[in-house]
């Protein structure tokens, strides 16, 4: 490609200036296209990012065994007011020298208490019978020692021979990362947990990202093509009168190297501004710091460049038949039809795909993987299904403008899959969560009733203890012996349990009068053995509407850039109809159908393949279970992404109009 001389950016540059208002128009929607698909890929980066942020500062907390050890940490789960409160207790072993705790400045005293911000607030407003951790705080944690600014977490100091530090705790499967029995260490660095809701937190952030990154994907794709494609004639004129298939290739790069940069920037500038907003949003407990879903100058940069290189790119694949040869354009070479290996292909990801979620379940990242194969087996199957609803279309057709959308369809079947694609993915991501909408509310045993768990020899001294010291905290309760599972202890124990009546505030009464009873647990309700699960349920009910309305937003646009771009690729055939005698509204009646038909086809397929790939994750034995507002979301988006279509086929009318009137005044 001839080098981006100073002759080539001054054609670019007059050709832009002489393209007139529309050439302006079809810029800025360029301009304006990158810059959304920028600052929606660098804000899902930042959110894969801030969950490995979080997940770094919450290490320290799963302590690892040293055999030179310093110190002796243990870690503990209580609640207050139905939020989740970590407890680390740690102690320095004698005549040694330990290391402060992340986000101390020191190693905590014996007896003392540091609290995180938001607790040390919550302290201050609650009554002291209703303190969720014993003491008066002696200094704040700093942002080190949290994975958010709402963190509820204590650090408290004590003696080597203290039963919280020296006492076994009873892991329990359910509530990864609420406890660790006491472990001697030499230092607080920690290791990360590989299992429990952090890892399903990355896997869903994984999967957001992919659904949103393929539709943004066919949005700046579409930008290109808008540029590129208002100005082909002009392009092959040069290349008639002598330019060189390097010049024009190099002035195509130019004009989409300056849109794309310019519209990059703009998303990068975007991204800044949203990003307080961004952190503002509460994922996984609460909201973000900033600084956590700063991705940094380098991811920045490569994010920023990878959006000018597909804009480029784009650009670039669309001069097929104006650099083809002298008559470039005017030849209007045929496209190669879609093969049908491309349909062999689809069905052969759907089967892998069907195989991997029940071999490997759906949570594994070998199952996103091949989501992500399928979601991307639709784009290759498109233009397929498109060419063969044209044979149909055109063989059936019983009118001048259902003829012409047949026509369409069969000649350039990519094309129109332009327009459709994105409301065709879109439909798939819909389909896909209709039946993954997770119900939070789903528990076990009584929300009311605390249960500690304790042997058996010992259980009759606990309970007479529990009463005593709900008495004298003023709570009423009924105090009882189950085997039930709330609270996790050894083979040989049972529970002691105390209904609490007067509800959550009573409740929390009866949490502190009950703290350091038993040294190595607090007493937990059912709501609490469940509180990652029922917290990450509400988060991905919320991230699914995130990613819905991102999807057919971004869908939606990419459909009306893309039927914009449609009207100024095909001015001239247009024109040409139209002082044939067409009437404009039979131009516009086929233009809609040449939408409508394979949407209708393809979006329909997509959601089916949607709820097949949804169902076959629930029939896997995953965590979702089926919700009747999977099917009103559902219903919601579709209609939603035909009202788009519609919308967008309706904005772009004008277009038809003026470009047919434009080619008709110059003779065309």
């Amino acid at each position: 490609m001839r080098a981006l001389d100073r002759t080539t950016w001054t054609l670019t540059w007059r050709l832009t200036r002489a393209g007139g208002r529309t050439g302006l128009i079809a810029t800025g929607l360029a301009v304006a296209a990158a810059a959304v698909s920028t600052t929606l890929l660098l804000l899902c980066v930042a959110m894969n990012l801030g969950f490995q942020h979080r997940a770094d500062r919450t290490d320290w907390r799963n302590p690892v065994k040293s055999s030179h050890p310093v110190a002796v940490q243990a870690v503990g789960t209580t609640f207050t007011r139905g939020e989740p409160v970590t407890v680390v207790d740690v102690a320095r072993l004698p005549g040694r020298t330990a290391p402060a705790p992340p986000g101390l400045d020191r190693f905590p005293a014996p007896g003392e208490l540091w609290v995180s911000p938001a607790l040390g607030d919550l302290l201050d407003r609650l009554p002291a019978a209703r303190h969720p951790v014993p003491g008066t705080p002696a200094g704040t944690l700093g942002r080190a020692a949290l994975a958010h600014p709402g963190e509820l977490v204590a650090v408290i100091g004590h003696r080597s021979t203290d039963p919280a530090v020296t006492t076994p705790r009873e892991p329990d499967p359910r509530r990864v990362g609420d406890i660790a029995s006491p472990t001697r260490i030499a230092s607080f660095t920690g290791t990360p947990l590989t299992d429990g809701m952090g890892g399903m937190y990355t896997l869903l952030a994984r999967l957001a990202t992919v659904l949103v990154v393929v539709p943004l994907l066919v949005l700046g794709a579409s930008a290109a093509r808008l540029s590129v494609s208002r100005r082909d004639q002009r392009l092959a004129a040069l290349r008639l009168i002598g330019a060189t298939p390097g010049r024009i290739a190099a002035m195509t790069a130019a004009e989409a190297l300056l849109t794309g940069t310019a519209g990059a920037l703009l998303g990068a500038v975007g991204y800044a501004a949203l990003l307080p907003v961004a952190a503002s949003l509460p994922l996984a407990g609460g909201a973000w710091y900033p600084a956590d879903l700063w991705i940094g100058a380098l991811p920045l940069l490569a994010v920023t460049a990878g959006v000018v290189a597909l804009v480029v790119i784009s650009a670039l694949a669309g001069l097929r038949q104006v650099v083809v040869g002298p008559l470039g354009v005017a030849r209007r070479s045929r496209s190669r039809g879609a093969s049908a290996v491309r349909a062999l292909v689809f069905v052969a990801v759907v089967a892998v795909y069907g195989w991997i979620t029940k071999e490997y379940g759906s949570a594994d990242v070998v199952a996103l993987y091949a989501f992500a194969a399928l979601f991307l087996a639709l784009a290759v199957i498109g233009p397929w299904v498109v060419r063969l609803l044209g044979r149909i279309v055109t063989a059936l057709a019983k009118r001048p403008a259902t003829l012409l959308a047949g026509r369409r369809l069969l000649d350039d079947p990519k094309a129109a899959w332009r327009i459709v694609s994105g409301l065709t993915l879109a439909g798939f991501v819909a389909g896909f969560f209709a039946l993954l909408t997770m119900d939070s509310t789903l528990s076990f045993g009584q929300p009311d009733r605390l249960a500690l768990a304790v042997p058996e020899h010992q259980v009759p001294q606990v309970r007479t203890l529990v009463g005593q010291r709900l008495h004298a905290a003023g709570v009423t309760a009924v105090i009882g012996v189950d085997d039930d599972l709330v609270a996790q202890g050894p083979s040989d124990s049972r529970q002691v349990t105390a209904t609490v009546s007067g509800g959550p505030a009573e409740l929390d009464r009866a949490r502190t009068a009950l703290t350091g009873l038993l040294p190595d647990q607090y007493p937990v309700t059912s709501t609490d053995v469940n509180w990652s699960e029922n917290r990450f349920t509400l988060d991905f009910n919320t991230i699914t509407q995130v990613v819905l309305v991102v999807t057919f937003a971004v869908a939606i646009t990419s459909a009306g850039i893309t039927a914009a771009a449609g009207v100024l690729d095909r001015r001239r055939t247009y024109a040409l109809l139209h002082l044939a005698g067409t009437p404009l509204r039979v131009l516009d009646a086929a233009r809609s159908r040449e939408t409508l038909i394979p949407l209708t086809v393809l979006a329909g397929g997509a959601v089916a393949a949607g709820l097949m790939c949804g169902g076959s994750m629930v029939l896997a034995g995953g965590d979702s279970s089926f919700d009747v507002r999977g099917l009103i979301i559902l219903a919601v988006c579709c209609a939603t992404g035909a009202g788009g279509v519609l919308a967008a086929g309706g904005l772009s009318r004008p277009l038809l109009r003026t470009v047919t009137r434009q080619a008709g005044a110059r003779g065309e």
